[in-house]
């Protein structure tokens, strides 16, 4: 019986580490497979699960240079965003599709849908995959990318970069201020299908990055028409009351461009100091990250030179 108790802990113990050993494996193998994890996200609907690292993302939104940011894949996208020249390696292999193409989005086997709120067929997209939209304009432009990177369990990446950009254009802003002079204005002008728009401080186009994060000044019919509503149209006869000393003018490849050889165009202050800078519309389009940065670039050297 003596004999027996040795036995019987040797065999306890081997028991036991081989045990450990199997359970240990199996939460290694738990931890490192995220393929079919998700984490919820509070999404402004309620709580949705969502791919803790999506793969196949359709995205029928402006959110779609947040999401090349964040590296994460996308297998669809709207029309504007296949437009835009610069995200066309990223979506080489995309498809454009609108929230009608519902087959086309079955076949395209998403992961995660990202919308804008209203989508009309939003209880048929969530029968095909998790679908979040968001309400444009609810969140400034610095915070959607924020809450981006949290739907795609990237947050801390997407922080890391609006403290960066808040940083960079700041000290842009600063420097442009010193060199146009603290009074001077700035608009926004967009020649697209025909007609003429100036942009308050919220709907893309350069327009956070000029007024939010630098601090420029708008001029004050800019201010009275296009702040609240975000963008005003207008003819040509009364476009000098808009052309602030400096104009980012965006432009289309298919729009009339008989506006910048008008006298109405010619007289202005900004038409005659060489301060109007023509933008490709398609690539100027969105206030995304990826598209602030290059809107910001673009600004920085326009004005500055550098």
């Amino acid at each position: 019986m003596k004999k027996l108790f040795p036995l019987l802990f040797i065999l306890v113990l081997v028991l036991a580490a081989c045990g450990s050993n199997n359970s240990s494996g199996s939460e290694e193998k738990a931890s490192s497979g995220n393929e079919n994890e998700t984490h919820t996200y509070e999404s402004e609907d309620g709580s949705v699960e969502v791919p803790a690292d999506p793969q196949r993302v359709v995205v029928l939104s402006s959110y779609v240079g947040d999401l090349i940011d964040l590296d994460v894949p996308i297998v669809g996208a709207d029309a504007w965003s296949m437009q835009n020249p610069r995200f066309e390696d990223a979506l080489k292999d995309a498809e454009e599709v609108t929230e009608d193409d519902l087959e086309k989005i079955i076949e395209l086997k998403p992961d995660l849908i990202i919308g804008l709120t209203g989508l009309k067929n939003l209880d048929k997209l969530k029968e095909i995959a998790p679908t979040v939209t968001f309400t444009y304009g609810k969140l400034n432009y610095l915070d959607q990318h924020v809450e981006i990177g949290k739907l795609v369990n990237k947050e801390d990446e997407a922080q890391a970069w609006a403290d960066d950009f808040t940083k960079r254009a700041t000290e842009t802003g600063e420097q442009i201020k010193d060199k146009i002079g603290a009074d001077a204005t700035v608009s926004v002008v967009e020649n697209f299908d025909k007609q003429l728009y100036v942009y308050g401080d919220n709907w893309g186009r350069g327009t956070e990055v000029l007024y939010q994060a630098m601090g420029l000044n708008m001029p004050e019919k800019v201010k009275e028409d296009a702040l609240e509503a975000g963008y005003f149209a207008l003819s040509t006869e009364v476009l000098p009351e808009y052309m602030g000393d400096y104009v980012i003018f965006s432009k289309f490849d298919d729009a009339d461009t008989s506006v910048e050889d008008s006298e109405s165009f010619q007289n202005t202050t900004a038409a005659k100091n060489n301060q109007v800078y023509e933008v490709d519309g398609n690539a100027f389009y969105f206030n995304d990250s990826n598209t602030l940065d290059y809107q910001l670039e673009f600004i920085k050297e326009s004005f500055l030179g550098k």
